[in-house]
């Protein structure tokens, strides 16, 4: 609901909240040839991101989960191309005001414009099995290490897991749950290479959730216009 309120505010012409203190600078491109998955960090009100891609701050900033959902040049998933964020807020901001608060930087330092389509892009629908969930809330103490093939975490939310699969995968995965808890999760699927369940089976038997292939309208970013080198902090 607050999210919802937030975005009617600038629907009205209200101006997007904004940090107190907020660095944005390119960073040196990774080395080697490792796939990076820049989820970004949120912690206590500071949103850090290192080496990471216009496209994963736009992933992060409009709660999209995979590149079908955004448009806009090449180099906006380049490995050539990349930046740094510190950005501070009060530790008590919620995550989707941060989001908010991402957009506007992203705004004012690398005079991001964007619109709205609906397209038409094959997705995984993640929805609730028939026999519910199998996993429980957790306190949220704990990281989450992830590599394809094996997410385990003790501070996960489901749509946290849609975005890792998502990555993981290269298909777009869309969360339907409607679970908004913090979860203890531990997910382990056949990679190309590796044995043991493919992921729907996997998601089903050990998640008590289901994936299903559809094809319907999705929301997707077309990016206008942006800059490469952002404006002085």
């Amino acid at each position: 609901m607050r999210f919802l309120l937030l975005l009617a505010m600038v629907a009205h012409g209200q101006p997007h909240p904004e940090f107190e203190v907020a660095t944005l600078k390119q960073s040196p491109p990774p080395a080697g040839d490792l796939i990076y998955i820049n989820l970004g960090q949120v912690q206590n009100g500071t949103v850090t991101f290192g080496n990471a891609s216009l496209s994963d701050l736009l992933k992060f900033a409009y709660g999209i989960v995979s590149d079908a959902q955004l448009e806009g040049p090449d180099w906006i998933r380049s490995k050539a191309v990349r930046f740094d964020i510190v950005a501070k807020a009060p530790a008590e901001t919620p995550r989707e005001q941060l989001m908010l608060m991402v957009q506007s930087l992203l705004a004012e330092r690398l005079k991001v414009a964007l619109h709205r389509e609906q397209k038409t892009i094959p997705h995984l629908a993640l929805t609730i099995g028939k026999n519910g969930p199998k996993f429980k809330e957790s306190p949220g103490v704990g990281g989450n290490p992830s590599v394809k093939g094996r997410i385990e975490g003790q501070h996960m939310t489901i749509p946290l897991l849609a975005t890792l699969l998502s990555r993981f995968e290269r298909q777009t995965v869309i969360d339907l749950t409607a679970l908004k808890g913090i979860y203890a999760l531990k997910l382990e699927w056949s990679t190309d290479s590796g044995d043991g369940p493919s992921l729907f089976t996997a998601v089903q038997e050990q998640l008590g959730l289901k994936l299903e292939a559809r094809k319907s309208p999705l929301e997707v970013l077309v990016v206008d216009h942006v800059e490469k080198i952002p404006t002085e902090n």
